[in-house]
């Protein structure tokens, strides 16, 4: 008796660590509760033993509405810091996830759950013992803050960015110094088409810095065009911005 009661000790104690685990310890609660009335109970009428059925009925119902909201709505509460490699990685991720959750708000982009443990395994996978601290992305456009929250999230893992508004700007940082990526919009005050103006100008000089288009289309027509002006992708969502510039970095 004494083995099985150390045990679930120790099971509730690690469980009793991450929210995940409260929600179950507390589930497992209220069924021991619920098996220990109806077992010592009965000498319960009938009409009183309904309630108790419809609550053992309706309890599971109840529960997984309850957690498919949670991981849909509030999926980064569910971690715990023990969760991740260190407190520090914890908070990046947070952090990072967070800025892109409202990145994508903004945007209109629609944010599913897996799309967020999508994000959340690549902040994890990319915080790996602050290898970007030296990393600076030039990200061109003409309305820097319209990006903010992007641009935090991968400040989050100590990456830095250098912003110009124009092409010629652009031109002249990279002229000034190396980058790990850069990031241009499309549409500037210089005309329709910037994002590849820009783009063909590195290529003809031969400049193969990693090169993203972040406009306000994700169609595959525009994705192809980008790859053909030399890019390595185009996209208007953030979290898939965050990752294939992350990619990029890691290969870097």
């Amino acid at each position: 008796m004494t083995q099985p009661i150390k045990t679930f000790g120790g099971v509730a104690n690690k469980l009793a660590r991450s929210p995940l685990g409260i929600i179950a310890l507390f589930i497992v609660m209220v069924y021991g509760l619920a098996a220990i009335v109806a077992t010592l109970g009965r000498s319960l009428a009938t009409a009183e033993r309904l309630p108790l059925i419809y609550f053992l009925i309706g309890f599971p119902v109840l529960v997984l509405g309850t957690f498919a909201w949670l991981v849909s709505r509030h999926s980064t509460k569910l971690f715990a810091p023990g969760d991740f490699r260190d407190e520090e990685n914890y908070v990046r991720t947070l952090t990072a996830t967070a800025s892109l959750a409202v990145a994508s708000v903004r945007s209109d982009t629609a944010t599913s759950t897996a799309d967020i443990r999508s994000v959340v395994q690549a902040v994890q996978d990319a915080s790996v013992s602050g290898q970007y601290q030296r990393d600076r992305v030039l990200w061109v456009d003409d309305r820097p803050n319209n990006n903010i929250n992007e641009r935090r999230a991968f400040e989050a893992l100590g990456i830095t960015f250098t912003l110009a508004m124009s092409t010629d700007e652009a031109l002249d940082r990279l002229d000034e110094q190396r980058f790990a990526v850069v990031i241009s919009d499309m549409g500037r005050e210089e005309g329709p088409r910037e994002g590849y103006v820009l783009l063909d100008a590195l290529r003809g000089r031969g400049d193969q810095t990693p090169f993203f288009i972040y406009a306000g289309s994700n169609a595959p027509e525009h994705k192809r065009e980008a790859q053909q002006h030399g890019g390595q992708g185009s996209t208007n969502n953030p979290e898939e911005l965050f990752r294939m510039v992350m990619r990029a970095i890691v290969s870097h």
